[in-house]
């Protein structure tokens, strides 16, 4: 089995700042170096051509100035030539040169030739470090001036201006390579702290938000960032609640059935005073109503502590059948309450299960709260904007102004309700339900006086 590859390995050990400066200064040394070599090409290009023009000029000047005659350019001094720093020949037909004496002839080659037989000038050549060109003489074939001109400064311009480019790119680069390592620096500070906190919530569990400046991308992704500290430490916070007032709630049942059990393993052993078979029957209710308590609070915090439970349930339902099984199991629960019902038709998706649970919680409220005798009244009637109001008031004492708003709070108790039997997460359990269904739950007040219960939800698309 072949392990990653050395470039991948590579990529994978150098730090995100380390490759934002090694791009930098990549992308500026491809830029330098592309103008670098652009410029060099042109400036190359423009010195040729200088080159040239002068020395088609100088060739057609000498063949004006009667320097294309044999015996004229043998009588000059070879100094002449040496001084303008060119080399001039007369090239004949038979392939002779004459030059000047004790000067050096230039090179001749087919190009030159061609001249003589064509009567045409010829294209600037090199010829090693010269730079050759051949210019008719008179106005037909015969004879041509050859003219060369060294090319040394010419390439000494050129070797000259590469080195400046490569100093220029190299420390164009340099500097990039710098400058992309301060910005990567400045630019991933707010990914530092991003990471720096993430390090610290998992070592600490410390949910502390980060400082913002600035809007851009990193700033958003901090602000986000922040986001999810603030709803990870609320639902730490509802967690704890959660279980402290879950701790609180069990901590009755369990210390009265405790006492319970102990009396009654007390008052079996040797010698210990017996119970009469009243008191006997009564603390066996007791311990009977106490075990039902608690199997229905831990059967609320077990709804309420589903955390899996998917926020769109995609399942036909009937709202109306949905009442109509809560009311059955109502009326069993409360003999001595009349309910009055009122509903629609009302197609929709949810939760069948879940809406009847809520149902049946709002009707047990509204039993528990209404007096022996009393009425309590379930009406569903459409709002108009495909959504349906489903309300259930009672003739109770109703609900304080102080109360209204936590009714729907887990564990939530008014003063008057701490000594009525309940778990304090019925109505819990509706708001949790109505969320789940993109609806919503309110508390108010009924004409009869009693509480006025409301459930909102919406219809079936």
């Amino acid at each position: 089995m072949t392990g990653p590859s050395p470039r991948v390995s590579l990529s994978l050990r150098m730090s995100l700042r380390s490759r934002i400066a090694l791009l930098a200064a990549f992308a500026v040394g491809a830029t330098v170096a592309l103008a670098s070599l652009g410029t060099y090409l042109v400036v190359r290009s423009s010195l040729y051509a200088q080159l040239d023009d002068g020395l088609a000029e100088r060739a057609r000047s000498a063949v004006d100035s009667s320097l294309g005659q044999r015996n004229v350019i043998q009588a000059i001094p070879a100094a002449a030539f040496g001084a303008a720093d060119i080399r001039v020949g007369l090239l004949t037909p038979d392939g002779t040169v004459f030059k000047a004496v004790a000067a050096e002839a230039p090179p001749v080659s087919d190009v030159e030739r061609q001249v003589v037989a064509s009567g045409q000038p010829s294209r600037p050549r090199t010829d090693g470090d010269l730079r050759v060109v051949a210019v008719p003489v008179g106005d037909g074939p015969g004879l041509a001036l050859v003219i060369a001109q060294p090319l040394a400064p010419t390439r000494s311009t050129l070797a000259g201006l590469s080195v400046v480019f490569i100093l220029v790119g190299g420390g164009g680069i340099v500097v990039a390579a710098i400058a992309g390592a301060a910005v990567a620096r400045t630019g991933l500070l707010p990914v530092q702290r991003l990471t720096e906190a993430a390090e610290t919530v998992a070592r600490t569990s410390e949910l502390r938000p980060i400082p913002v400046t600035g809007d851009d991308e990193l700033a958003r992704l901090t602000r986000s960032f922040n986001g999810m500290l603030v709803t990870l430490a609320e639902s730490r916070e509802r967690q704890r609640r959660l279980v402290a007032d879950a701790g609180h709630e069990l901590r009755t049942p369990l210390t009265s059935l405790r006492t319970n059990l102990d009396l009654l393993v007390a008052s079996s052993q040797p010698g210990a005073r017996s119970l009469s078979d009243v008191d006997r029957v009564e603390i066996y209710d007791d311990v009977r109503a106490q075990v039902g308590e608690l199997t229905t609070l831990v059967g609320d915090l077990v709804e309420l502590a589903r955390d899996d439970a998917p926020q769109v349930v995609h399942s036909p339902v009937e709202l109306t059948e949905v009442v109509e099984r809560a009311l059955d199991r109502a009326r069993r629960r409360a003999p001595g309450i009349a309910f009055e019902v009122h509903t629609v038709q009302w197609p929709m998706l949810g939760d069948s299960t879940a809406l009847e649970r809520a149902v049946l919680n709002l009707l047990d409220n509204a039993a528990k709260w209404s007096p022996a005798g009393g009425t309590v009244r379930l009406v569903v009637s459409p709002v108009g904007d495909g959504t349906v109001v489903l309300q259930v008031s009672d003739a109770g004492p109703g609900i304080v102004d102080a109360d209204l708003p936590h009714v729907f709070d887990r564990f939530y108790r008014s003063d008057d309700a701490r000594t009525m039997p309940g778990s304090g997460l019925g109505l819990a359990i509706v708001k949790q339900v109505a969320e789940r269904h993109s609806g919503t739950v309110a508390a108010g007040r009924a004409v009869e006086g009693g509480a006025l219960l409301t459930l909102h939800l919406p219809g079936r698309p």
